[in-house]
């Protein structure tokens, strides 16, 4: 059975930096393209970023350019780099395979930027 474990979030002031790690057991991690999603109180969850096996990117236009998403295939792991985070960031994140999400979610990571 797959196993998603995140981590990595906190309270972080406007403009600071935080990086995400999420460790993927259970599958063939090299077969699918990962994704981080994120899920605010209220909405929806919604992907934000992917990276294909071979390492090609996409991002969500609200994080591009302040988000940078890589994998470690050896190491089945992913990683957020989050810069210049802004309070609208706040929100629960997850990682699985995208854009379809077929494993178990994990619990997730909490990010806090206050106003």
């Amino acid at each position: 059975q797959v196993q998603l474990v995140e981590s990595g979030g906190g309270l972080v002031q406007p403009g600071g930096s935080l990086r995400l790690s999420c460790v993927v057991s259970g599958s063939d991690f090299r077969l699918y393209t990962m994704g981080w999603y994120r899920q605010a109180p209220g909405k929806q969850r919604d992907l934000i970023a992917r990276v294909t096996s071979s390492g090609i990117t996409n991002y969500d236009e609200p994080v591009k350019g302040r988000f940078t998403i890589s994998r470690d295939n050896a190491k089945s792991t992913v990683a957020l780099q989050m810069n210049s985070l802004k309070p609208e960031d706040t929100a629960a994140y997850f990682c699985n395979s995208a854009p379809a999400s077929v494993f178990n979610w994990g619990k997730g990571t909490l990010v806090t930027v206050p106003a």
